[in-house]
């Protein structure tokens, strides 16, 4: 399997905060959703696949090349970050004009066909647009030098439904030559369960879960069920647990064993939102 992106063993730490052995692989046209609450290591991780945090150890592979090189890959990633922006007084096309020069690959067409399509104007000043035109522009631009992996942090943040459901259409066109892959780190799981192919799952600066999509909802579940059924069920076939007012949620992996053994009536299945929550504030 050839692989678009490449995480080994990553550790940094700060004075309060660690990243821990992060590992993680993306394979070549997938779209790998990367979650976690905010605090767990997303951006961190994002800054450190893009060198702009240092002084880490671990290695990661872009396109099979170290990112020590990566000055000579950089016109094939595609860049959205949370805190990026570009200099209010420009315009759109004041950007178009500086990416001609920045990116060998940088498409005028496609940058202007964009904006038609998410009626941004190219004459006006970015400090006059909302931050959902902002972001959008941002997208845009990482999308207009036909970049072969983008990198996005929280790229559909601050926009409204129909805006993310035109960007996230836009994500699984591109993806759809199986060239392009994308790392998207996103606290919207329900875009994820739409077109991710892979998610991983970053808690407190730990990879606790990397695994497809298809994995991940197929196999884990949500059992409810009363006190007393509670009880009976081994700690070692549960992964967390909730008690509610009325019954507890149990987080279970394999479904069909768990059905085998236990004769509980109400097994759920689960979505991201729910994996999360559980796998976060649960208890063992």
């Amino acid at each position: 399997m050839e692989y678009a992106l490449e995480v080994k063993n990553i550790n940094k730490k700060y004075d309060k905060f660690e990243l821990k052995n992060v590992s993680f692989k993306l394979p070549k046209g997938m779209i790998m959703g990367f979650i976690g609450e905010n605090g767990a290591g997303k951006t961190t991780t994002i800054k450190i696949i893009l060198d702009i945090i240092k002084n880490y150890t671990g290695s990661i592979k872009i396109f099979n090349k170290d990112i020590t090189n990566i000055e000579n890959i950089k016109e094939d990633i595609g860049v959205v970050l949370d805190d990026m922006f570009f200099p209010e007084i420009l315009t759109a096309n004041d950007i178009n004009n500086i990416m001609i020069s920045v990116y060998k690959n940088w498409d005028s067409n496609m940058f202007n066909n964009y904006l038609k399509e998410f009626n941004l104007p190219n004459n006006k000043q970015i400090k006059t647009l909302s931050k959902g035109m902002r972001k959008k522009l941002e997208i845009i631009v990482a999308l207009s030098h036909h970049p072969k992996l983008l990198i996005l942090d929280e790229p559909t943040s601050g926009l409204d439904p129909v805006a993310r459901s035109e960007i996230i259409d836009i994500f699984q066109n591109i993806i759809a030559d199986e060239e392009c892959s994308i790392l998207l780190s996103t606290h919207i799981t329900k875009d994820l369960e739409n077109i991710a192919d892979y998610i991983t799952f970053i808690n407190n600066g730990e990879i606790i879960l990397s695994d497809t999509k298809d994995e991940i909802l197929d196999n884990y579940a949500i059992a409810k069920c009363n006190k007393e059924e509670f009880n009976n069920i081994n700690k070692k076939d549960y992964i967390k647990y909730k008690k509610n007012k009325y019954n507890y949620e149990v987080l279970i992996k394999n479904i069909k064993e768990f059905k085998n053994k236990y004769k509980i009536n109400v097994i759920d299945k689960i979505t991201l939102d729910d994996l999360m929550v559980l796998m976060i504030k649960g208890e063992e």
